[in-house]
């Protein structure tokens, strides 16, 4: 029988060693949310894949792994005290222990996040075959010498690799930062030649001012070694490095960080002191400096965090809602549907809408998504077929991951056992990275390839959402194709989208003879956008706790900057039903040309209703307009929302008697001014939507003017956004267009994308089209989201089309449509602070039973106030459905 070592030594080479430019999964779970701090089995990384999962889904993958488990330790008080022993006489003699002074990280101020805690981290070598753990052993200095060498320099590799977690951060980071130029005086740089040769060993190094060894740069002039800056928080280094620079007359300007340096000289972190670059520099000849210095980077691996790394770790880890004492009197909660997630910087608008979606109050989306509490995550159905690898990827996998993390309560924080606890302790379970969601993988899955959802920047809640429920229809439409997904009982598989989906009738009256038209909108919509009626509000004197206040809850330096109410004691109030009647009642479309008047245009009176009662319906209010100086402002108004919404008044009925028709063969023929409309440019669209506008206001503008001029569209806004159907969706061109072909889309659209886009040929834009429901908008963001294998992803649409598995998406109007009552209950909101919807911050309200629920990122809390009045988009159940979920899902 083998032992251990014979086992590793057999397996070792399938070792690979990570590079600066692989992507190694090292701190969380690919299929949950464990990771290494979440139980004592830590995370497994696979040495040749560089994956790391939870150990029950690693022993599926037969290989090495190096177990991964961290541990946070709190600093014992008496290390603090004797560190500064005379602030800690000064607070014992006044009887306390607090702060005396206001700052962070500093003698006498509050104490720095790493310096209450420490991290212990073990390592250990695991060999798994055949579904099971074979043999382990400890990962220590006296280990490595019996373990071959490929196993540890993988291991190695592995360990001090920054992570796909920290790579994310800074795709994000770096999108939204200008690149790294190239310092002017690397040509010119003084060199002094004083024998000085740097040690290849790395525990040699040490800074020349005080020894510390972490955080060390190298002068490339002189060969000094020293520590980096000191942060804002007290953390960093013994800026040892920028103290010789000043000392030695700032002549040696330029240096490299020790531990970032390898074979790829742009891996290395290298920093410009010069008062006119002060910042991080790309240096052209640096493997020359440093081959004067004895430095020979060929073979030398990454073994710490480059700067930008750590300034990531550094603002994730500031506890902006702890310094602003957010939420002060709110209770904490936790468990299964009562989890929080963390903000990724600017991800608030992400999260309100997964927690809207994922966390149990869309019952179908649980079911199909999450596990009842206390389930097993690693039985769930959707992650048996995906490979490791592909995991991080793979919407459905992360979708998944997400609403068991959510619904299972696996991650959930015990709650503080003191009655006075809130959500703003300092010392609050969600502190602790062993109840942390960092929701980076599902970001990246869903936004990877949009231009505005891969950034770090704020984004319009309402937006994504709608973005979200298209990718989650394409992902489960091709999981249908291949049974990941079960139809259940009925002929199509239900998507996501189906649970919100409706769409209208519009009636028109031609006001020369009275004949009518009646005209269904082209594909569905899932959300449902009212303009809000200033005409019709009502003066009301806003409660004092209700002042200056957007939604509860939020942090009170962002109310401050948000809004600029200054204490106003009045603003109107409208009734949600007035909104709803605005939305439903009568408007002029000017210049419509008639076919059965031998197309002579005029007017007509348009009336929209609906079709259908989805099981959920989502209500957006436009609270924001174009202000005198044209920029963003937010309108100043409460909504009058009752619990209780009965809708029926709204339905579509069909033709009334005593009408006369449009003849049907001359209404086929019918040409209106929409027929052809301007390819809207997709980054156009994009700007407004931040702003604040709806989407189909936006595309009304744009329509309007040709498709990409936004100052000229933003005029249009401002003269017609209190127009009745400013948010009302286009007439489709394909209903109109007499040129529509056999495909089913506007062959003049077809012309006018390929002509405009450049680098797609007509096929690809007409299956794109199909694929969309004719929206060119939406078509043109599909061909461009498919780029990788755009041939490969249309083959897929026409394979599913051939086969009748459901080809096209779910806006193209052939699924079936849910409908019921007109009676909804209000079960959750979405609210915004801030000018616009692209900046400011989001925050979710949930019911719970006969609970509201207040989800403000990691801080969940039972409500006292839920802003009704205030809130940017209403979730609203259908009442006949409520206890009786879709069980095809």
């Amino acid at each position: 029988m083998e032992d251990k070592f014979e086992v590793y030594e057999r397996l070792a080479k399938n070792c690979k060693i990570a590079t600066a430019h692989d992507t190694v999964v090292n701190s969380e779970c690919v299929y949950t949310f464990h990771s290494p701090f979440t139980t004592n089995d830590g995370i497994l990384v696979n040495l040749s894949t560089f994956v790391g999962t939870c150990q029950a889904f690693a022993l599926a993958h037969d290989g090495l792994y190096v177990r991964i488990v961290q541990q946070q330790i709190p600093k014992e008080e008496t290390t603090q005290e004797t560190a500064n022993p005379a602030a800690a006489a000064a607070v014992a003699a006044e009887g306390g222990s607090g702060a005396t002074k206001l700052g962070v990280g500093v003698d006498g101020g509050f104490a720095a996040e790493h310096e209450k805690y420490e991290t212990v981290s073990t390592h250990s070598i695991v060999a798994i075959e055949g579904g099971a753990i074979v043999a382990e052993i400890a990962l220590n200095e006296e280990t490595k010498s019996r373990l071959a060498t490929q196993v540890v320099a993988s291991a190695d590799s592995v360990i001090s690799h920054s992570g796909l977690a920290v790579q994310q951060d800074l795709q994000a980071w770096e999108l939204d930062d200008e690149p790294k130029p190239v310092s002017k005086y690397y040509e010119n740089l003084p060199f002094v030649d004083n024998g000085v040769i740097v040690s290849p060993n790395p525990s040699d190094w040490k800074c020349e001012a005080d020894g510390s060894t972490e955080n060390l740069w190298v002068n490339l002039s002189d060969g000094y070694i020293g520590g980096g800056r000191k942060n804002w928080d007290g953390s960093g280094g013994s800026n040892g490095a920028l103290d010789h620079y000043l000392e030695t007359g700032s002549l040696y300007p330029l240096v490299v960080k020790l531990g970032t340096i390898t074979a790829d000289s742009e891996t290395a972190d290298c920093y410009s002191y010069a008062k006119d670059e002060d910042g991080l520099v790309k240096i052209p000849n640096l493997i020359e400096l440093l081959k004067k210095r004895g430095i020979m980077v060929a073979g030398m691996q990454k073994t710490v965090k480059s700067t930008a790394e750590l300034e990531v770790e550094l603002n994730a880890t500031y506890a902006f809602d702890a310094i602003t004492e957010a939420g002060a009197n709110l209770i904490p909660v936790s468990g299964p549907g009562l989890q929080g997630l963390q903000n990724l910087g600017n991800s608030c608008y992400m999260n309100s809408i997964l927690q809207l979606l994922l966390s149990g109050t869309v019952t179908e989306l649980s079911a199909r998504y999450g596990i009842q509490a206390g389930g097993a995550v690693e039985s769930h159905p959707l992650l048996q077929s995906i490979d490791p690898k592909q995991a991080p990827a793979d919407i459905l996998t992360q979708t998944t991951k997400m609403a068991c993390a959510l619904t299972s309560g696996t991650f959930a924080a015990p709650i503080p056992e003191l009655s006075s606890a809130t959500v703003t302790d300092s010392s609050s379970p969600s502190n602790n990275p062993k109840y942390r969601i960092p929701p980076r993988m599902f970001k990246n899955a869903v936004g990877g390839d949009h231009v505005d959802f891969r950034t770090g920047q704020q984004q319009d809640a309402a937006q994504y959402l709608q973005y979200l429920l298209e990718k989650l229809d394409r992902a489960e439409l091709g999981a249908s194709s291949t049974d990941r997904i079960s139809q259940g009982e009925g002929a199509m598989v239900p998507l996501a989208s189906d649970l919100f989906s409706f769409k209208t009738t519009s009636r028109l009256v031609c006001t020369a003879d009275g004949l009518v038209k009646y005209k269904k909108s082209p594909a569905p919509e899932t959300i449902l956008s009212l303009r809000i009626p200033m005409e019709n509000a009502s003066k009301t004197e806003v409660p004092n706790e209700e002042k200056n206040k957007d939604s509860e809850g939020a942090p009170e330096q962002k109310r401050q900057k948000s809004d600029g109410d200054e204490g106003e004691e009045e603003v109107p109030t409208i009734a949600l039903q007035a909104c709803l009647e605005s939305w439903a009642a009568d408007s002029t479309v000017d210049d419509y040309r008639w076919p059965h008047l031998k197309n002579v245009t005029s007017p007509a009176t348009e009336r929209t209703r609906l079709d259908n009662f989805p099981r959920f319906l989502i209500l957006q209010l436009q609270r924001y307009t174009l202000g005198a100086d044209w920029t963003p402002q937010k309108l100043k108004v409460n909504i009058d929302v009752s619990q209780e919404l009965d809708l029926t008044e709204f339905r579509s009925t069909g033709s009334e008697a005593g009408e006369t028709l449009v003849p049907e063969e001359e209404d086929a023929e019918a040409i209106s001014p929409q027929a052809q409309q301007p390819v809207i440019d997709e980054a156009a669209m994009s700007q407004l939507m931040d702003m604040g506008f709806s989407y189909n206001g936006c595309a009304r503008a744009l329509t309007k003017v040709g498709g990409t001029d936004i100052e000229a569209a933003m005029g249009w806004i401002f003269e017609h956004s209190q127009d009745p159907d400013f948010n009302d969706p286009l007439p489709a061109t394909s209903t109109d267009a007499p040129a529509a072909e056999s495909s089913g889309v506007d062959e003049g659209v077809v012309a006018s994308l390929v002509d405009n886009l450049g680098c797609f040929t007509s096929d690809q834009v007409r299956a794109a089209l199909q694929e969309t429901g004719g929206a060119a908008d939406r078509a043109a963001d599909w061909l461009f989201s498919h780029m990788d294998d755009l041939d490969g992803a249309i083959a897929a649409l026409e394979s599913k089309a051939s086969s009748g598995g459901g080809g096209g998406d779910t806006t193209s109007g052939s699924r079936p449509l849910e409908d019921g009552t007109g009676k909804y209950t209000l079960v959750g909101l979405v609210s915004h602070i801030g000018k616009h919807t692209g900046s400011g911050h989001y925050v979710a309200h949930l019911k719970r039973g006969d609970k509201w629920v207040i989800f403000n990122d990691e801080k969940v809390a039972i409500s006292e106030t839920p802003p009704f009045c205030h809130a940017y988009m209403y979730l609203f159940q259908r009442t006949d459905a409520i206890g009786s979920p879709n069980p095809n899902y």
